[in-house]
Formats: C-alpha cells, sequence, structure tokens
C-alpha cells in the first residue's frame, strides 16, 4: 500500500476520488429481498425485528438509533412476501414526517411495553402488544400456527408472544447470514464511509501534538464524521503511551507526551449507515519512533498483510485459522482475539478465531462479496505499549480487495 501522507497531509483527492453514484432504490432492494430470501429458507411467515440496525438493513429507515439499541420503542414486522408494516417510535402527529420506504406498506405507533415505559404494566401491555403482532402476521401470512422469527426480545414480551401460538425462531442469525453478502450499491456505500473515515483519521493525525488530551483527539474522528453526513461511533477505543498496552482501554483525559504511540480503532458509522472498521497507529512527534516502536509496529504490518494475502473465495474459516499469521510466543496471550470479522453496517458475522483447537471455531466459506476486517494487536504482558492495526477488505470474485486506503506505516505526527 503506497504511504499517502506527505508533509503531514494525505495526498488530496482522497475523498474525491472515493465519490460515488449511491443507486438507493437497488440498495433497498437487495437487502429487502436477502432477508426474505433468509425467512422463505427458514420456514418462517415474517421477521419481528426489533434491533434498530437490523430494521435500517431491511427497510433503510432510520430513528434516534443508539437509543433505541437499548430501549424498545420501534420495531418491524417483515413478511415472507410482500412489504413490511413498520411501528415507529411517535404518536400519530409526527408519522406524517417520517420518509416512506418502498419497501414499507404501512407505518403504526408503536406498542411500549418496556418497563421504562409502563413498569408494573409491562405483562398487560406486552399482550396487547403480542396480539397487534400475531393479528398482523395471520393477516400478511393467513391463519395458522406460524414461525416468527425475532432478533431481539424481553422475556415479558417472548412469553406474551409464545401465548398467541407464535413458534418463535432465532432471528438473529437470519439477519446475519442476510447481511453478510454486500452488494455492489453497498459497498459503494462503504467506500463512501471509508472516505469519511480517512478524513477523519487525518485530522486526527495533524491534530496530535504534545498535550492534547486522548478526548480531544478522538473528537476528531467525530466531527470529520457528523459534518460529512456519518451517524455516530460505536466505541472509545483510542489510547497513548502506557493505556496501548493492554488493548480495549477507551479514550480518557490522558495528555499524551511526544514520542508516545498512540493507537485506536475507528469503529465509525458513516454516511449510508456503513461501518468503517479501521485500526491505526500513530506516534506524538516531534520525535521520532524508536527502534522497539519500530520493530513492534512492523510485525503487527507483517501479521495484517500475511493474513490479509490469505483471503480469496472459498477458503474456509477453518483454513484461514490454520494458515494464519503465527503469533511469537511472548504476544500470544495479549493476542487480538480473532483474526478477523465480518463488517457492514456495524461489526458482523463471521467472528474467525485465532486457535483451531478452540471447540467454538465458527464454520463457513468466504464468498465473494464479503467484507471483512482483518485484526492485528500486538503487546506483550506488562510491556509498556502496544500497536493495532486492522485493515478492511472485500472478497472479489478472484481474491480481494483492501477497501481501507489510509497508510499503516508509522510516521511521527508533528
Amino acid at each position: 500500500m503506497p504511504n499517502r501522507i506527505t508533509s503531514g497531509r494525505l495526498d488530496q483527492g482522497i475523498a474525491a476520488d472515493q465519490a460515488v453514484s449511491i443507486d438507493l432504490a437497488a440498495l433497498r432492494r437487495y437487502r429487502y429481498e436477502r432477508v426474505q430470501a433468509q425467512l422463505r429458507a427458514n420456514d418462517c411467515a415474517a421477521a419481528l425485528l426489533i434491533n434498530p440496525i437490523n430494521i435500517r438493513y431491511a427497510t433503510d429507515s432510520r430513528n434516534m438509533t443508539v437509543w433505541l439499541l437499548h430501549n424498545m420503542g420501534r420495531y418491524c414486522v417483515v413478511p415472507a412476501e410482500g412489504p413490511a408494516v413498520l411501528f415507529e417510535y411517535a404518536n400519530r402527529n409526527c408519522l406524517s414526517a417520517i420518509p416512506r420506504m418502498p419497501m414499507v406498506a404501512e407505518v403504526r405507533p408503536a406498542t411500549i411495553h418496556a418497563f421504562f415505559d409502563v413498569a408494573e404494566h409491562a405483562a398487560v401491555v406486552s399482550l396487547r402488544w403480542a396480539a397487534e403482532i400475531h393479528d398482523l402476521v395471520t393477516r400478511l401470512a393467513g391463519p395458522g400456527r406460524h414461525r416468527l422469527a425475532i432478533d431481539r426480545a424481553d422475556l415479558v414480551g417472548a412469553a406474551a408472544l409464545r401465548a398467541t401460538g407464535f413458534e418463535l425462531v432465532e432471528g438473529q442469525r437470519l439477519l446475519e447470514l442476510a447481511r453478510s453478502v454486500k452488494s455492489a450499491e453497498e459497498i459503494a456505500c462503504m467506500r463512501a464511509s471509508l472516505a469519511v473515515a480517512d478524513l477523519g483519521m487525518q485530522r486526527m493525525y495533524e491534530a496530535l501534538r504534545p498535550g492534547i488530551t486522548e478526548t480531544a483527539l478522538w473528537a476528531e474522528l467525530h466531527h470529520a464524521n457528523i459534518a460529512n453526513g456519518g451517524e455516530w461511533i460505536e466505541t472509545r477505543l483510542l489510547s497513548s503511551g502506557p493505556r496501548t498496552n493492554p488493548w480495549f482501554q477507551e479514550a480518557s483525559d490522558r495528555r499524551i507526551s511526544a514520542g508516545e504511540l498512540v493507537s485506536f480503532d475507528t469503529d465509525m458509522v458513516g454516511p449510508y449507515g456503513y461501518c468503517s472498521d479501521v485500526s491505526r497507529t500513530f506516534v506524538c512527534g516531534p520525535d521520532r519512533p524508536t527502534d522497539p516502536q519500530r520493530a513492534l509496529h512492523a510485525l503487527a504490518i507483517e501479521q495484517v498483510r500475511h493474513n490479509c494475502e490469505l483471503l480469496r473465495p472459498g477458503l474456509t474459516f477453518r483454513d484461514f485459522t490454520e494458515r494464519a499469521w503465527t503469533i511469537p510466543p511472548r504476544y500470544a496471550e495479549q493476542n487480538y482475539g480473532c483474526v478477523a470479522h465480518g463488517v457492514g453496517m456495524v461489526d458482523e458475522w463471521p467472528a474467525i478465531g485465532c486457535d483451531p483447537r478452540d471447540p467454538s471455531l465458527q464454520d463457513g466459506d468466504v464468498v465473494p462479496g464479503m467484507v471483512l476486517c482483518i485484526e492485528s494487536y500486538l503487546g506483550e504482558v506488562g510491556g509498556t505499549e502496544g500497536v493495532k492495526l486492522e485493515e478492511q477488505v472485500l472478497i472479489t470474485a478472484t481474491g480481494h480487495e483492501v477497501l481501507s486506503r489510509f497508510p499503516l506505516e508509522l510516521q511521527p505526527a508533528a
């Protein structure tokens, strides 16, 4: 990969050369058909989608996504045949303001039975909620005992749905499988998101000076994302100096010193709702990287590039694990935990493990249209620093394409 940082800046045009024209009608049609194909293959009359990421995938409609990740206030019924019915978190006077999507035949106000909203009345309200779902599925699919795929439910809600006669099916599995293979339009959305992530990382690179706090540096990525049509960021994974080891420490008010490594993971949901999941490690100038820093970073690059080169259609997950770069023993205890994972609107199936002896190692094949994130974290137990790198890679008909373009090479930001 060519080094695009020159004189402290990315080459001009990194956003422009990622500019794309998105056929939203084709995008929506492909995704909705993928969901319905899974329902038919699993003999389900319909899916009840509560996870806002799945609702977005199926209908391309969104509302208060992050809030609804922990509040069950919006849901959607997708039948195996025909358009969906969306239950929106709003009163009737607000429903007219919701954009109508081609895959949504009707928008109704949601019946919310969560404890936050109805407290001790949850059991009663949940029966009313389940009855409305049952009546709708019966109208769409005809009478009978139906299999209903559901991606998320509380105990009260699940019991109420079963009481109406539904056989409940694990719906998140079906949606993960549907989402795992991307269309050309989805890849175009992902390129647009990654272009914004590049702009955000460039802002971070230029802002990195001794004395800046981790949170202030992290804010540069948020600014670029929101200013360029992005949506939200899933984590706060940025750490500096001794906080880079071990990994999974979130940004703090610590001030970064000259010569320290800064590692981060974008986890950025950008334009069109697609995720840019890229990790880089910078060094805070004006000091040049030390020899140990360069050596550690070079090993992480070696791991990422070796594992990227393995990717091709037909590669099994197990073969990938067995042929992956061998982690030196001194880094093994704190390795990232997977060699790769899927990505689309957020992190997705599969998660491909590091240890072929692991009895929970996932089964499956790498196929064209998958997008995988290739992971590396290297840091010794008790070590002073660690390096985090990650590339986002499309599986093509003949091999692979690295979609993430910000350089992997270690350079001082000064």
